[in-house]
């Protein structure tokens, strides 16, 4: 049986996908985005210890040099993930799936379907891979929440197994995605291209920096290829709340986004939601 850590379960989520949905963040992810709003979700906790004696509570504890996290002791407080030093999470928990489909049944009644996402929820596409069935048997559809760094060549049976994709689309230009993720977005074009063929993408998100990006760029290339497709663009307003703030951005003003609206509209994509 498949397991994977994971960072944390929504019970009821509004915006991560169609209806009232249960979210699963995998812990991990591929990329480093200067303004990742999930920086915890990135790295692996290593039981460095930085964290045990900031817990308030006594919820973390080292035992033979592996740190322990005790749920039920925990106050959600967060200052061990601001300890950290590593973009990580001492508050993660191993999952086999069914141990994870038991949850799932507990809410079956009151959700649409699943959410995965992460960190990087296709680093797990096997641990998803073996639960997608069995969650499916309980009338419930799945969607992938990825930065599309990952080969849908590859990872067939992870797209004919999950209902639909949302794909963040950072950047168009090259150069411009390896200054804000550290990695350059060949693969993440292609499975975007992929998805669209085997009409698997229900969503394409762009967060909106001024000046740092050519936004009217990746706007525009984006929307020629998922016009007439049925497919939402969600433009994402950068915000600084909550992000690593490693850089100085700007966040967008309503006009500006209004325009890239307009200039999504123009080209042909009917559904453009401003976030």
């Amino acid at each position: 049986m498949k397991k994977a850590i994971i960072n944390g379960i929504i019970k009821n989520s509004s915006v991560d996908g169609p209806g009232n949905r249960l979210v699963v963040f995998f812990q991990g992810c591929n990329i480093n985005c200067l303004y990742c709003h999930n920086p915890e979700t990135i790295n692996f906790c290593n039981s460095c210890g930085l964290c045990v004696e900031k817990c308030p509570v006594s919820a973390l504890e080292l035992v033979d040099k592996t740190l322990v996290f005790k749920k039920d002791l925990c106050t959600n407080c967060d200052l061990c993930i601001k300890t950290c030093k590593r973009n990580s999470s001492p508050k993660t928990i191993m999952y086999t799936s069914d141990e994870l489909l038991k949850i799932i049944k507990i809410y079956k009644l009151f959700i649409r379907g699943i959410t995965f996402s992460g960190g990087e929820c296709t680093l797990h596409s096997d641990f998803i891979i073996e639960i997608a069935n069995k969650i499916k048997e309980l009338g419930l559809d799945i969607y992938i929440d990825t930065n599309g760094k990952w080969d849908a060549v590859k990872e067939e049976k992870l797209i004919a197994n999950t209902t639909m994709f949302m794909l963040d689309i950072k950047a168009w230009d090259e150069e411009e995605h390896i200054k804000l993720t550290g990695f350059n977005n060949t693969d993440i074009k292609r499975n975007l291209g992929i998805l669209i063929e085997k009409n698997k993408l229900f969503e394409v998100r762009t967060v909106v920096i001024p000046y740092f990006l050519d936004n009217n760029k990746t706007v525009s290339e984006v929307s020629k290829l998922i016009k007439d497709k049925n497919i939402r663009y969600k433009l994402i307003k950068y915000r600084k709340h909550g992000v690593r703030g490693e850089m100085d951005f700007q966040s967008p003003n309503d006009e500006y986004m209004e325009e890239l609206k307009k200039l999504a509209k123009n080209i042909g994509v009917e559904d453009v939601v401003i976030i």
